[in-house]
This record gives C-alpha cells, sequence and structure tokens, in this order.
C-alpha cells in the first residue's frame, strides 16, 4: 500500500459519503481493468447506500466481460447522453486524460458535479477536482483493492472478481513489469473470496472469432521493422477491415499481436495501428525495456499517453500520414535509434 494512496483514501472517502448519486464509466475500448474497476466500485458505492450509474461509455463492451457480476447493470450509453446536473459526483477510473472519457465530444462538467480521478497512468492529466494518481500500480484494480482496504470494505465475492479480472488482465496473466509481491497477494485474497476465477478469465481469453483470427493474420503479416531493426511495426487500414468482413467490434483485443511482435529478439519498441473508421486510428506502443525506452513519452508526443512500457492514443488523419507522424515521433524522443 503506498503513500499516495494512503494520503488520499480519506479525502476521497469523505467526498463520496457526501454524495447521494454517482456516476461511473467505461473507457473507449474498455478492458477488464476499466469495467472491473468500475463495477467492482459500483458494487462498494451501492453497499454505503449510494445511487450509483454505470455507462458504457463510448464503445460497446465486450461480451466475453457479460460474467462479470454487474456487467447487466451498466448503462448502454456515453457521457454525452445522459446529464451530468443530475449527478454529485463523477468518479472517473482508469482515464489519463478526457479523451479516455470520451472522444465523441469535449468533455465539459457542470460547476455543480464533483470529479475524482482514480487512475495509474504516470502520463494522468489530473483533469479533476481531486487527483488520486499512483503509478506505482500495476492495474487499476489493485489500486482500488488498497483503497478499499483503507476504507474498511468487506470485500465480497462480487467484489473479488471484479477486482481480479482487472488485475490479472492488466498484467498480462502476472507478467509485465511492475508486479510485486503485493500484487500476487492481493490476488490471493481475491481467489479466496471468489473461487470461480478461473472461469471468469476463461471467459474473457476464450472469446475469440474466427474474424479475430483473421485480424490477427493480417496484422502479423504487415509486420516491419524501422531503424535499424529495433522498432517493429504492424498495421491494418479500414480498407483491408471491409475487405475481409471484420467488424472492428470483434477485435478489442490487441494484446496478442503485440506479445507477438514484442518476442522478435531485435525489436526493443512495438507499435500497432488499426484504423476502425476511414480516418480513426488506434495506435498502441509496447517497450521491452521501459528503462530504455519510455513509450508513454512517444505517445505524449502524439497527443495520448499511459504507461512507460505500454501507452497508446488515438489519430484522426490518413493511415499512411498517421504511420509517419509516429515514425517521426519515436525519432524524435529517441534520435539515438538513428535514421527511419
Amino acid at each position: 500500500m503506498t503513500e499516495i494512496v494512503q494520503k488520499f483514501a480519506p479525502l476521497v472517502l469523505v467526498e463520496v459519503k457526501k454524495a447521494n448519486k454517482i456516476l461511473l464509466h467505461c473507457h473507449p475500448s474498455p478492458d477488464p481493468d476499466s469495467v472491473g474497476g468500475a463495477l467492482a466500485m459500483m458494487h462498494v458505492l451501492k453497499e454505503m447506500g449510494k445511487d450509483v450509474l454505470v455507462i458504457k461509455g463510448d464503445s460497446d463492451l465486450p461480451a466475453a466481460f457479460s460474467g462479470l457480476p454487474g456487467f447487466s447493470e451498466i448503462l448502454p450509453k456515453n457521457i454525452s447522453e445522459i446529464d451530468l446536473k443530475e449527478f454529485d459526483l463523477f468518479i472517473i477510473q482508469d482515464s489519463a486524460a478526457p479523451q479516455m472519457v470520451s472522444r465523441i465530444n469535449e468533455l465539459a462538467f457542470p460547476d455543480s458535479l464533483n470529479t475524482i480521478i482514480i487512475d495509474h497512468h504516470s502520463s494522468n492529466q489530473k483533469y479533476a477536482k481531486i487527483n488520486l494518481v499512483d503509478s506505482a500500480y500495476p492495474a487499476n484494480c489493485q489500486l482500488l483493492y488498497d483503497l478499499f482496504m483503507l476504507w474498511q470494505v468487506k470485500i465480497t465475492p462480487e467484489i473479488a472478481i471484479c477486482l481480479f479480472a482487472g488485475i490479472f488482465t492488466d498484467t498480462g496473466g502476472f507478467k509485465y513489469r511492475g508486479v510485486t509481491k503485493e500484487t500476487f497477494a492481493v490476488a490471493t485474497h481475491l481467489v479466496e473470496l471468489a473461487p470461480n476465477f478461473s472461469q471468469i478469465i476463461s471467459e474473457i481469453e476464450n472469446s475469440n472469432t474466427i474474424k479475430h483470427l483473421e485480424y490477427e493474420a493480417l496484422m502479423l503479416g504487415s509486420a516491419k521493422e524501422y531503424f535499424s531493426g529495433q522498432v517493429g511495426l504492424a498495421g491494418v487500414s479500414a480498407v483491408q477491415l471491409q475487405e475481409h468482413k471484420i467488424d472492428p467490434a470483434e477485435i478489442n483485443k490487441s494484446g496478442f499481436v503485440l506479445g507477438q511482435l514484442l518476442s522478435v529478439a531485435k525489436w526493443n519498441i512495438v507499435v500497432s495501428m488499426r484504423e476502425e473508421k476511414t480516418g480513426e486510428i488506434k495506435i498502441s506502443f509496447r517497450s521491452k525495456n521501459q528503462d530504455l525506452y519510455d513509450v508513454s513519452k512517444i505517445a505524449e508526443t502524439l497527443g495520448g499517453g499511459g504507461h512507460k512500457s505500454a501507452s497508446g492514443l488515438f489519430l484522426k488523419m490518413s493511415f499512411d500520414e498517421a504511420q509517419q507522424k509516429v515514425l517521426n515521433a519515436i525519432s524524435a524522443v529517441y534520435p539515438e535509434l538513428g535514421k527511419i
């Protein structure tokens, strides 16, 4: 448990106790750390007697997450489709920038709305009234666990499986840097409370369609290397997705592709690019050694952010323009890599 969480836990609890109606959300292209974290917080707040609403945000929620307790209670709306003046408090989780709350419209909060950020991304822009940001945590759900412990919350099986799903997936099954013995201790406690954890993880991980496999084949088949073989980049355009009749909603998970790119021995930085709609490109970065190559610095120069070893952003431009912009950004941040 970190000093930052210990410092902020009572401050956040005071604001939660003052609020009656509280809003929660899932970030665009949601992962289990986002959905699981939102649902865990929902269960905790309801136990406190609060009126809580969770919205799906910009993206449709993957059916693979439907086993998480409370999933059916998530309202299928984004933040522009609700009246923020109806809420006392908006708890913004796992979202380093306003664009991670919504990319559809510019985010604007009414003066009457109190806002709290709970996040583990070092690039967080701290755009709320209270900002609990601690990048020492490898998953936001682990940060939430410590927060709940300080609030003396009873962790129910429902809360436990939501938190475990977020921790397991955001740490890559406990293999990413940032995982500590505390992470394993938390996970041990959670699986003791939720012995069906393996079933939930299996549902999340084994939910691919044949079109998802076709997408992965396209991605991996497009891989090229740059900067004298130190950087790998793979990408698919909207035209390719349309030609192969691949629905972007079926390919929310990109971890496999990025993992395969990182497996290439010489590639220290890897990039995946997916044009979900014409002129709208999702870009993800991964670093093999975050001490040498902090990819959050690259993402930040392009308007994105994230972790040192895993970051991303969206660009609105042509696919070719976006690719050149990404390569130029890598060159600008790490000129020692040499020529593109």
